[in-house]
């Protein structure tokens, strides 16, 4: 963790895949805020902002993450079909 809170750079991988557990939106919630202003943040997931919500379980932690997250972001939104699944042979090799 301490390596994590030391970092100039945090890339978070496909969050909101699955809903979080309490315990687990509590302690993201305190990562974020360790890190809020300090490190740079790219979060990459299949569910916008406004789904969040819903994942996390509760509103008040989900404001509080997005708040932090969203400060001074750039949101790319990626439209379309999966790049991995469109070029899957050329990446993976032919099945």
């Amino acid at each position: 963790l301490n390596r994590v809170l030391k970092c100039d750079l945090l890339i978070i991988d496909d969050i909101m895949f699955m809903a979080m557990e309490k315990q687990e939106s509590n302690l993201f919630f305190q990562l974020i805020n360790k890190l809020y202003g300090q490190t740079s943040i790219i979060i990459t997931s299949n569910k916008g902002p406004s789904d969040w919500g819903e994942l996390i379980g509760d509103q008040a932690i989900t404001a509080a993450i997005l708040d932090r997250i969203v400060h001074k972001c750039e949101i790319i939104n990626l439209d379309g079909d999966s790049y991995r699944l469109t070029h899957r042979e050329t990446i993976f090799g032919k099945s």
